[in-house]
């Protein structure tokens, strides 16, 4: 009805779209890559528990991920997952239409998930996964806690160098 009145236009594919239809291209172009409803909610809940975090950054320099909260001194960061983009175990369905290439993306945002997660352990890092379908507020007491316990390591090792001991004494 809408299309039919003209209040919704719907542009024509180009011809090397991989799209399926000019409509699913127009969908797949207004998808967000961040300030999602779900990374809002974790950062607002994160927030209201006194923390503060650098918003889609580059945890490691030279390494080209963002993390959607990153807590530098703590050295976590946080990724806000889709459970569709990241085919999540509990709610991800496989596409109807052009299952092949949308299988294939989904393999490949797990494979580079785990490379971004196996690169930031090797830099010293710790990777918290929070899965869009999660609640805000019990996925921010976890940050929290990891963020805290990491910040007292991080404050013991800065204090037993500053007093000329080795680190970690």
């Amino acid at each position: 009805m809408a299309h039919e009145q003209e209040l919704v236009v719907i542009p024509e594919a180009s011809a090397d779209s991989w799209a399926s239809s000019p409509a699913v291209r127009t969908v797949m172009k207004a998808n967000r890559s961040r300030d999602t409803k779900p990374e809002l909610a974790l950062r607002s809940a994160t927030h209201g528990l006194g923390l503060r975090y650098r918003v889609n950054t580059p945890p490691v320099q030279g390494l080209r991920r963002s993390a959607d909260l990153v807590f530098t001194k703590a050295r976590i960061a946080v990724f806000s997952d889709g459970c569709y983009w990241h085919g999540c175990p509990d709610h991800y369905r496989a596409a109807r239409r052009n299952d092949e290439f949308w299988s294939d993306k989904i393999a490949k945002n797990q494979a580079r998930d785990r490379d971004t997660d196996a690169k930031l352990l090797a830099a010293g890092w710790l990777v918290i996964r929070v899965w869009e379908h999660e609640d805000p507020a019990e996925a921010a007491e976890r940050i929290a806690h990891a963020v805290r316990s990491r910040s007292n390591q991080v404050f013991a090792l800065d204090t037993a160098e500053s007093l000329g001991g080795p680190p970690g004494s």
